[in-house]
């Protein structure tokens, strides 16, 4: 499988977004204190890993969806997952912290 979330990356998904560790964990469903040893990487000395659940909702809030009911119509899972085992690298949108009414914005978490 590919490289799993890093601490450096999460922190630097949820600055890009221009969220606060509490509006972070609000739109993951997580506790704070979650946010701050995903952050570090570590838990009273022991390591902390990112969970590909963690990664994939990161990736889908930077996306724009805040709120996911399934998909539309049935997936095709008779092929494979991917043409590689590469990870896939989240786009950073532009300007996400300038514009609050953005999907990448806090204007995204307050229409909820």
């Amino acid at each position: 499988m590919g490289k799993t979330m890093e601490p450096n990356d999460f922190k630097k998904w949820r600055k890009t977004l221009g969220f606060s560790q509490k509006d972070a964990a609000d739109a993951l469903g997580l506790k704070r204190r979650m946010i701050q040893y995903y952050e570090r990487g570590e838990r009273d000395g022991d390591k902390v890993k990112i969970p590909l659940t963690v990664a994939l909702a990161c990736y889908a809030l930077t996306q724009g969806v805040v709120n996911y009911r399934g998909p539309s119509k049935k997936i095709d899972r008779s092929g494979p997952v991917s043409e590689t085992d590469e990870p896939i690298a989240i786009p950073e949108p532009e300007n996400a912290q300038d514009d609050p009414d953005s999907p990448h914005g806090l204007g995204t978490l307050a229409a909820e």
